[in-house]
């Protein structure tokens, strides 16, 4: 097994991060002690669903809401999903128009997809060459008719920070429930429900240093929603499945973590994320950065290394662990769905990286990067300097 200090430098935390230590320590009792179904009337039984509902309240102090408006799934995928079909079944009779942006994680998209194949009619807002929701776009789309909309809050890949307030705003004479994923924004900004005004918010764990396969599904009481998973009563009868405890366990710890640090994270993060694009650009001065115009999560750079493409330069820096665009579309070289609706031009956006720096990076980690990608750069470019 490779050595810690010999592993690569990890920029890939919006693919998902890594569990943090105080999360790990959190769930090994819960896997030794916490074994019960929680919906057994047994001691075994009582000792786990008071492990779940100690991390529910965690969740819901998070969001600052109520703990019985917190759902827990297997993660981001299936929140979407049952916020999407749930919320669109619940309300069909009133109509069957849901409309979302043009840069929603494909957990989103295929949900959609699936919608339309069942008979209801999707409305896709554009965006700026900022990655910024048209709003204007957004009031036109919006009818009697429509029963759901869905805007992501921070966009996966650009880390775009969508105005929810402000639809919340827009939306106010029609009130179509409001669901927004917010898996890559909790844990990194402000996720207070009522601030924002949405009636359902997704959360993913092993996006704000929880485990993976646990999520959760904030539903604002009185939200009309059918389960799609079905089954016994579990979740309040909103969700069926035995609830995996020490997982909701780890995810009930990352938000209190979050909530800890709530105050310090989001300028550290912001600060790592700083000296990266500008260390960057005194070595690149043709650096183009996705969204620089627009809020943006406080970690995330995606950015664009003109005269390279995105996958020969990550294979020439090995030292460095980043994505080349989107982790749910590794691999293949295809022009993002979200650059496009951006209108980047091709060249530029296969020439796009990544990079979000996490809770556990160091200066002289996003230091020596920096350095790394400027000298594969212009290694690349054929010794070019600039």
């Amino acid at each position: 097994m490779r050595r810690v200090s010999d592993r690569p430098i990890y920029l890939d935390n919006n693919a998902t991060t890594p569990i943090a230590p105080e999360v790990l320590e959190a769930m090994l009792p819960a896997l030794r002690d916490g074994f019960g179904n929680p919906s057994s009337t047994h001691a075994y039984g009582e000792t786990a669903r008071g492990l779940i509902e100690e991390a529910r309240a965690r969740v819901a102090a998070l969001l600052d809401c109520s703990p019985a408006e917190i759902v827990f799934t297997s993660g981001g995928t299936e929140s979407d999903n049952a916020a999407l079909i749930g919320i669109t079944e619940a309300t069909r009779d009133r109509g069957r128009h849901v409309v979302t942006s043009a840069v929603e994680h494909p957990a989103i998209v295929a949900t959609c997809a699936h919608l339309e194949s069942r008979g209801w009619e999707i409305s896709r807002v554009g965006v700026d060459r900022d990655g910024r929701l048209r709003m204007d776009e957004l009031a036109r789309a919006v009818r009697p008719e429509t029963t759901l909309i869905s805007i992501m809050h921070a966009n996966n890949e650009t880390g775009v920070v969508q105005p929810i307030e402000e639809i919340r705003e827009a939306i106010a004479p029609l009130d179509p429930v409001l669901h927004t994923d917010a898996a890559q924004s909790v844990g990194k900004i402000d996720c207070r429900v009522d601030r924002l005004g949405v009636d359902a918010l997704t959360i993913a764990g092993h996006k704000l240093y929880g485990p993976m396969g646990v999520g959760a599904l904030y539903l604002r009481s009185g939200t009309p929603f059918a389960r799609h998973l079905h089954g016994a009563g579990h979740e309040s009868g909103r969700r069926a499945g035995t609830e995996s405890v020490a997982q909701v366990v780890g995810l009930g710890k990352a938000c209190q973590l979050a909530l800890q640090e709530r105050a310090t994270r989001e300028r550290r993060l912001a600060r790592l994320r700083d000296m990266l694009e500008t260390r960057l650009r005194s070595g690149l001065s043709d650096l183009v950065v996705h969204g620089a115009g627009a809020p943006r999560l406080p970690n995330t750079c995606y950015a664009a290394i003109p005269r390279t493409t995105a996958i020969e330069l990550l294979a020439a820096v090995p030292q460095i662990a980043a994505a080349a665009g989107s982790a749910c579309d590794a691999g293949r070289p295809h022009v993002s769905e979200t650059l496009r609706a951006m209108g980047v031009d091709e060249s530029t956006a296969l020439a796009t990286l990544r990079l979000t720096v996490g809770r556990a990076n160091s200066e002289d980690e996003i230091e020596r990067a920096a350095g790394l990608l400027i000298a594969a750069a212009q290694t690349l470019r054929g010794g070019a300097n600039r």
